[in-house]
């Protein structure tokens, strides 16, 4: 491992240090996927390491906000950060639920659901943005957290990953959209299939009302 990403990954777990520190152990990093796209769930993702955990951080080489990592890596990372989190969960809400209750309301419901999911106890939460959840647990929120912060990175990861597999297994339900390439993001070839089938059950009512 390169020097300066030894230095960049230690930099990462600053967030979590300060709170080992003060004698906390279980730390909890959260953070959702699928804000923007036109179809498809909003899905969270919550993270808990140890100190122990991270020890060795060679093992998490690349670990970044999961728009920064491409594909091949988020799968390894998705492999290590599971084999290596004290626990993880997730939390998914629907795009009927989106609809409902728009997506900003969505995506916290998500991350409240991920907290909800654990089987381990977090002691203390770290969320990527500017909001805080609808939980009774500490909880600091991080503006660019899923670049700055170890746990909220690897949840970035774990989201990500997720959300791409379920928008992969609606591709072969729906194969005329193009769900495994775009993700249900709105590039020219999703928009331009749903002008000529229209949308599907899938599709976000509330995203793209002029397409």
């Amino acid at each position: 491992m390169k020097p300066n990403e030894v230095e960049r990954l230690s930099n990462l777990i600053k967030f979590e240090l300060s709170l080992w520190e003060k004698g906390l152990n279980y730390i909890c990093g959260i953070d959702e996927a699928g804000r923007g796209p036109l179809a498809g769930p909003v899905v969270a993702a919550a993270v808990i390491f140890t100190k122990e955990k991270l020890t060795k951080l060679e093992r998490f080489v690349g670990l970044n906000d999961s728009k920064k990592v491409n594909e091949k890596n988020r799968e390894r990372l998705y492999e290590i950060i599971t084999q290596e989190a004290e626990d993880f969960s997730l939390g998914i809400v629907s795009e009927k639920i989106i609809d409902e209750i728009n997506i900003h309301n969505a995506a916290l419901l998500a991350m409240e659901l991920a907290v909800k999911n654990l089987k381990v106890l977090p002691e203390y939460l770290l969320i990527d943005g500017p909001f805080k959840i609808n939980t009774t647990f500490p909880q600091r929120p991080i503006i660019g957290g899923d670049s700055k912060c170890f746990s909220i990175a690897s949840a970035s990861i774990i989201a990500k990953v997720t959300r791409d597999r379920i928008m992969k297994d609606y591709d072969k339900k729906f194969p005329e959209y193009g769900f495994a390439i775009h993700k249900g993001y709105p590039t020219k070839k999703h928009i331009s299939a749903i002008r000529k089938f229209g949308r599907c059950e899938i599709h976000r009512k509330c995203f793209g009302k002029n397409y």
